[in-house]
C-alpha cells in the first residue's frame, strides 16, 4: 500500500473512531433520559445495570455508525483542504477519486460489517435489552403504579391512585382491592393518602394508610326474598396493609416471551414470518369474502316468506325492488322493510369487523418487511454518507469540530426526519414498505453524487466569498445600466425638428 493511502487513513480512522463514540455516548445519554425512573431507587446490582447499557449501546449502532462515517469524512478532507495538503496532492497529478479510493473501500467493509452486525448481533441484543428492561421495569410494584389506572400486577390485588409526590413519594385517594378470596369486589380500603414500600428481602410490600375506610361484605347463609347484605366499615387514622408479593426479585424471564417479535428476527426468520402473515392474511379475506356472500343479503332468496309465487318470482330477483314491493302484501311490507335493515346492519358490522382486523393483520406484516428492509438501509446509508462527506470536506477546506459538527447535524437531521416520516406512512399502509425505507437513502443519493462531481472540479459552492462576488457583480451591472452618458442635442434640431 503506498504511503498516501497510509496516511489518508490514519487521518480518518482517529476522527471515525472519536465520533462514534461520542455518538454513542450521546444517544445513551438519551436512554438513561427516558428510563431514568425504571432504574433509580429499586436497588439494581451494578452488574446488571452495566449489562443493561451494553446491549442498549449495541442497539444504538445503527443510529450512531452513519452519523460517525458522515462527521468523520467532513473533519478529514476539511482538515487536509485547511492545511493545504489536498492542494499539494492535486498538483502532483493525483485526482480527488483517487485519494478517496482507500477509504471508499474501508467503507465498504464497513459497510458489509454493518449489514451482518444488524442481521446477526442486533437481534441478539434487543432480545436481552427487551427481557432485561422487563425485568427490572417489575422489580418495583410501587414504582409502577400510575396516576388514575388500575395496577393489576400483585396478584389478588388491584390498587389505584389518583396522584403522588416524586419528592416524598406520598401517594394520594388510594383505592385497595383485595381479591385474594375470589369472591369479587367485596374487601375494598379507600384511604386519602399513604406510602409504599418493600421489604429488605423484596417479599412483601408494606402499605401504610391515612384517613380511611376498610368495606367488608359478609356472607349471608339466608336464601330467598328475607336474604340480606351485612357488611362491616371500618373507619381507621392509619393502618399498615402488608401484601405478600411473589416475582419481583428480579428474576429473569424467559427470553421466549420475547422471541417473536419482529426486532428479534434476521433475515430468513423475517422472510419466513412475512410470508406467513402474507398467507395468513390471504386465507383470511378469502373467508370473509366467503362468509359474507353466504348471508341472507346476497342471497338470490330473501328471507321473506311469502306464499304467492308472484312474490317469490320477484324475490329471484333482488334488483328490481320495485316489482319485489308490489308483489308483497301490504300487510308483510314493513316486516320485509325492518327484516332487509337489520340483514344489511348484520352484513356491514362483519364487513367492518373483518376490515379491522385485516387491516391489524396488514401492519403487523409491515412491520415484518420495514425490519427486514432496515437491515440493508443501514449499511447503504453509511456508503452514502461518505460521499456525502468526504466531497463537502473538501469543499469547504474547515477541520476541527465546528463546521463538520453543524453540517453533520444538518444532514443527519435531515435523513432522519425523512425516515421517521416515510415509517409512519408504511406503518398507517400509505405506502409500502420498499420505497418507504429507501426513501431518505435514495434523497441523499443524487446529492452526494452532486457534492462529490463539484469537489472532483474543485468547485466554490460553499466558498461565501463566491456568492458575495456574485451579488456585487449583479449590483455594479445594475448600477451601470442606470446610469446613462448626457447627449448633446442641436438647438437647430429643436426648431426644426425636420431639418428644413
Amino acid at each position: 500500500m503506498k504511503k498516501l493511502h497510509l496516511f489518508v487513513i490514519k487521518s480518518y480512522v482517529g476522527p471515525m473512531v472519536a465520533t462514534f463514540f461520542i455518538s454513542l455516548f450521546l444517544l445513551l445519554m438519551q436512554f438513561l433520559w427516558k428510563y431514568i425512573d425504571d432504574l433509580v431507587g429499586k436497588g439494581l446490582e451494578p452488574l446488571i445495570i452495566a449489562e443493561l447499557l451494553v446491549y442498549t449501546t449495541a442497539g444504538l449502532v445503527p443510529m450512531a455508525l452513519p452519523l460517525a462515517i458522515l462527521l468523520a469524512s467532513i473533519m478529514t478532507f476539511g482538515n487536509m483542504g485547511e492545511y493545504s495538503e489536498l492542494t499539494a496532492m492535486k498538483s502532483a497529478g493525483i485526482p480527488l477519486q483517487r485519494i478517496m479510493m482507500p477509504l471508499i473501500i474501508l467503507t465498504l467493509t464497513v459497510s458489509v460489517a454493518a449489514f451482518f452486525f444488524s442481521n446477526r448481533v442486533l437481534p441478539y441484543t434487543n432480545l436481552k435489552f427487551r427481557s432485561l428492561l422487563y425485568d427490572v421495569q417489575q422489580k418495583r410494584p410501587e414504582m409502577q403504579i400510575r396516576e388514575g389506572v388500575f395496577y393489576n400486577d400483585i396478584d389478588g390485588y388491584s390498587i389505584k391512585i389518583s396522584g403522588r409526590d416524586y419528592r416524598t413519594n406520598m401517594l394520594y385517594d388510594v383505592m385497595i382491592y383485595d381479591h385474594t378470596s375470589d369472591e369479587g369486589n367485596k374487601n375494598v380500603t379507600v384511604a386519602d393518602s399513604g406510602l409504599m414500600h418493600m421489604t429488605e428481602d423484596k417479599s412483601y410490600l408494606v402499605t401504610t394508610l391515612y384517613n380511611g375506610y376498610n368495606y367488608l361484605e359478609m356472607q349471608d347463609r339466608e336464601r330467598g326474598p328475607d336474604r340480606t347484605f351485612p357488611h362491616r366499615l371500618d373507619r381507621f387514622e392509619k393502618q399498615v396493609v402488608i401484601i405478600e408479593l411473589s416475582g419481583f426479585a428480579l428474576e429473569r424471564t424467559d427470553e421466549d416471551l420475547f422471541r417473536h417479535n419482529f426486532q428479534m428476527m434476521n433475515l430468513n426468520q423475517l422472510t419466513h414470518h412475512r410470508d406467513s402473515l402474507y398467507n395468513l392474511i390471504s386465507r383470511q379475506a378469502d373467508n370473509y369474502i366467503t362468509r359474507v356472500r353466504r348471508t341472507n343479503i346476497f342471497r338470490n332468496e330473501s328471507g321473506y316468506s311469502g306464499n304467492t309465487d308472484s312474490a317469490k318470482h320477484a324475490m329471484r330477483t333482488p334488483y328490481d325492488i320495485l316489482a319485489l314491493e308490489e308483489n308483497i302484501p301490504g300487510s308483510g311490507k314493513l316486516n320485509a322493510y325492518e327484516h332487509a335493515i337489520t340483514q344489511a346492519r348484520s352484513v356491514r358490522n362483519q364487513i367492518n369487523s373483518s376490515r379491522t382486523n385485516l387491516e391489524w393483520q396488514i401492519r403487523h406484516m409491515r412491520r415484518h418487511e420495514m425490519e427486514w428492509h432496515r437491515k440493508f438501509t443501514l449499511s447503504f446509508a453509511c456508503f452514502i454518507f461518505f460521499f456525502i462527506g468526504a466531497p463537502l470536506g473538501a469543499i469547504i477546506r474547515k477541520g476541527g469540530l465546528g463546521m463538520p459538527v453543524v453540517v453533520s447535524v444538518l444532514f443527519f437531521v435531515f435523513y432522519y426526519v425523512i425516515d421517521v416520516s416515510a415509517q409512519k406512512f408504511i406503518r398507517e399502509n400509505v405506502i409500502l414498505a420498499f420505497p418507504g425505507m429507501w426513501i431518505s437513502s435514495l434523497i441523499l443519493l443524487p446529492i452526494g453524487i452532486f457534492l462529490t462531481y463539484k469537489a472532483t472540479h474543485d468547485s466554490a459552492i460553499m466558498n461565501i466569498d463566491t456568492y458575495i462576488n456574485a451579488v456585487k457583480k449583479v449590483l455594479r451591472l445594475s448600477r451601470n445600466n442606470n446610469h446613462t452618458e448626457p447627449s448633446i442635442v442641436d438647438p437647430r434640431d429643436e426648431i426644426n425638428p425636420s431639418g428644413h
